[in-house]
């Protein structure tokens, strides 16, 4: 259909038909779709009639090829106008493959990879009948306590907006008709969510409008700038106004200024949750604010089909609203190929082919093993020799709990375990277990066995972590260490004299004291997906050497949060050489820096960079700089480094960053080689947003730092003339 075709499909629906297409249910709501005239339990908490599920726009959460054939088909034999639904779910990092946590992926730099991982998950999805992702999740996080840093790819506005494209880029393709094994990405949580007051879930936000533009609105106009579809409103309120009601944000910046014309949808029951914050009085209240800031879709309450019509019917809400709303789901849906095709990839035998294919999971091990950190590796701990004599210790040495909280169709039982893949590598060695404690429990029986298997082993591989509940939506924690009972165990296997390699699999960064101190080496592995086991086992065994780069900062304590690399100066800054003075900006019980910083990761080999060259110490607003680095491979293994650019402006209108993010070259190099790294500086990545908003640049004195993380870094000025 074309658009005018589609315009006039709206004109020919009644007001009840339009306030339907905006209401999205769970799949339990078309439970017996053949079965005439029964309203099911849902139907009844939520007051929405057989009329309403059976003229509602989308589904959330099936999937299933024949499951969504089904429900498609009976829909679409009640539907009066011949208008197919959307299938929508959440996406986030795998269908059946899954991948690692998206955390975890930005700790590769990786955009091409991960990419290729959203691709792989449209794919999957799309031959089981979906149509769209509640992903990317872009919000910028500076706070672990938050649960859900796990779908984020961390505390860099530029990082973040890279990958932000990159995600998009994958699940949609270049046109989604002509690509059926693509979905529509719908980013999220717009806006700021990542921002919550104390790291609890759902809480409030509460930021300048200059701060808000500067580093939490990039990732969005990102994910818009590579053509995303849909757009979702955040849990929380922004500027004492909740997401889904704020005009400001929805209709002022996401449309009018960004020129956001796809769909906009509510997050989870947003819209009635307006009522809690106190931003309005009732069901009515609710759509009356929500519709007006030009939010689409309302996922699961019914304000929208309960009182629209009644609003438009007293002059309240002009029915255009209605009418542009219903438009952009139904181009939508033409976008996706639906009115020439309603069941578009939906294909149980394709289904059985392509999904959690061996391919897939080949990519899957591929992003593993670019996003673990090795954080810490004191002597020659690791990687381990084939021969080695290992004791695998902990609650994850044969856990399948490697998946992470947002798995969607991902089978626990399904994932490579560590302790299967470490023995079948060390063939000339040999891997001993021993469970060591539970997640969060110990027993004596538990340690007396640990103990016993340690004193029979060269050396102890400890594998440690968060379970999957641990982080995820609604996980916020005020205690980011380990479980007690894990410190304890780190604490007795530790006396036991044997070196220690510690494993970590978690979903956010960690207060990592009573284990970095006590080991050897410390691999971070996060959630590493369905073939984790396999992929941090050939890391620890030198099969592969271990690159990721931390897109989060990890704290020296849960004191210090929120801590970041790309914080102000004060103007009582710490001098390091005089850390006796008491009338600075510090901790007396604590650092001010974090324990390990943004960009750090560790290597099997060694690399060391020559001096900093820049092409001029001037730049004009014509002319750009160039600026390299040579870097020579000093170990004995090939490597990749990830030499990194930052720019400090260090007199602005506004207080700018200690150092900002601006780019960065991988550098694969053999033993012994060289590789230079060149970047190019120019005047428009000189701009942030100055006090009256106004997005320019200043002239005067500049620092380009360049090295292997935000800490570790040579330095040069320059002037912007």
């Amino acid at each position: 259909m074309n658009n005018e075709q589609l315009l006039d499909l709206v004109k020919q629906m009644t007001l009840e038909e339009k306030t339907a297409q905006l209401l999205q249910l769970t799949a339990n709501f078309y439970e017996g779709t053949n079965v005439e005239g029964q309203i099911t339990g849902p139907m009844e908490e939520m007051g929405i009639t057989e009329q309403s599920v059976d003229a509602s726009g989308s589904i959330l959460g099936l999937s299933g090829a024949q499951a969504i054939i089904d429900v498609q088909q009976a829909y679409m034999k009640k539907s009066r106008l011949g208008i197919p639904l959307l299938f929508m779910a959440d996406v986030v990092h795998g269908f059946k493959t899954i991948f690692p946590i998206p955390l975890a992926i930005g700790c590769s730099w990786d955009t091409e990879l991960a990419e290729k991982s959203a691709e792989i998950a449209a794919r999957e999805s799309a031959v089981s009948g979906l149509h769209v992702t509640f992903a990317p999740m872009v919000d910028l996080v500076r706070d672990p306590r938050w649960g859900r840093v796990m779908e984020t790819t961390g505390e860099d506005p530029y990082l973040n907006s890279l990958f932000a494209a990159a995600f998009v880029r994958g699940y949609q393709g270049d046109s989604l008709k002509d690509e059926p094994d693509r979905l529509a990405a719908c980013v999220k949580h717009f806006a700021a969510y990542g921002a919550a007051e104390g790291g609890r879930d759902y809480n409030t936000v509460d930021m300048s409008e200059r701060n808000l533009r500067e580093y939490y609105l990039p990732a969005y106009k990102a994910a818009l700038d590579a053509g995303v579809e849909m757009v979702m409103t955040s849990f929380n309120t922004v500027d004492g106004i909740p997401a889904s009601g704020n005009e400001k944000l929805m209709r002022g910046i996401l449309r009018d200024e960004w020129g956001f014309d796809g769909v906009l949808i509510s997050d989870w029951a947003s819209i009635r949750e307006m009522i809690a914050h106190g931003a309005a009085e009732d069901d009515r209240e609710a759509a009356y604010r929500a519709i007006r800031a030009g939010v689409d879709m309302e996922m699961m309450t019914p304000c929208y089909v309960h009182h629209l019509p009644e609003l438009i019917e007293s002059g309240e809400v002009d029915e255009k609203l209605i009418d542009e709303a219903v438009l952009r789901i139904l181009q939508l849906k033409e976008k996706l190929g639906l009115f020439d095709n309603p069941l578009r990839a939906a294909d149980p035998e394709r289904e059985r082919e392509i999904v959690f294919s061996k391919e897939h999971r080949q990519v899957s091990y591929e992003l593993a093993t670019k996003s673990a950190v090795l954080l810490k590796n004191d002597g020659s701990v690791l990687p381990l020799q084939p021969d080695a004599n290992v004791a695998l210790i902990g609650p994850f040495a044969q856990s399948p709990d490697i998946l992470g909280w947002w798995s969607c169709e991902g089978v626990k039982e399904d994932a490579v375990k560590l302790g299967t893949a470490l023995q079948e590598r060390l063939t000339g060695g040999k891997v001993q277990f021993a469970q060591g404690s539970n997640v969060h429990t110990i027993t004596a029986e538990q340690i007396a066995e640990a103990l016993e298997v340690a004193s029979k082993a060269d050396l102890i591989v400890l594998a440690l972590g968060e379970d999957s509940e641990m982080s995820g939506e609604g996980g916020s924690r005020t205690d980011i260490r380990l479980p007690a009972a894990q410190l304890e165990l780190v604490k007795q296997l530790k006396a036991a004299g044997k070196p220690i390699a510690s494993v970590i699999f978690n979903g956010r960064p960690l207060d990592l004291h009573g284990v970095i101190d006590e080991s050897d080496a410390v691999l971070e592995a996060w959630f590493p997906g369905s073939e984790g086991g396999a992929a941090i086992a050939d890391v620890l065994t030198g099969v592969v050497n271990p690159s990721a780069r931390l897109t989060m900062s990890f704290p020296q304590s849960v004191g210090q949060i929120p801590v970041y690399y790309n914080h102000f100066n004060t103007g009582r800054p710490l001098n390091p050489e005089k850390t006796e003075e008491r009338y600075v900006s510090k901790y007396i019980d604590s650092p001010n820096e974090p324990l390990l910083p943004f960009g750090y990761g560790l290597s099997y080999t060694s690399f060391s960079y020559g001096d900093l060259e820049v092409s001029s110490n001037e730049m004009t607003t014509e002319e750009s700089l160039s600026i390299q680095v040579r870097v020579t491979n000093t170990g004995e293994r090939a490597g990749v480094e990830t030499v990194q650019l930052y720019v400090r402006d260090v007199t602005g209108e506004v207080v700018r960053p200690m150092r900002e993010l601006k780019g960065y070259v991988k550098l694969a190099l053999a033993p012994g080689e060289s590789g230079t790294a060149t970047f190019t500086l120019n005047e428009e990545q000189l701009r942030y947003h100055h006090s009256d908003l106004s997005y320019r640049s200043d002239r005067g004195e500049f620092h380009i730092l360049v090295g292997a993380n935000s800490r570790d870094t040579q330095k040069k000025s320059f002037r912007l003339v």
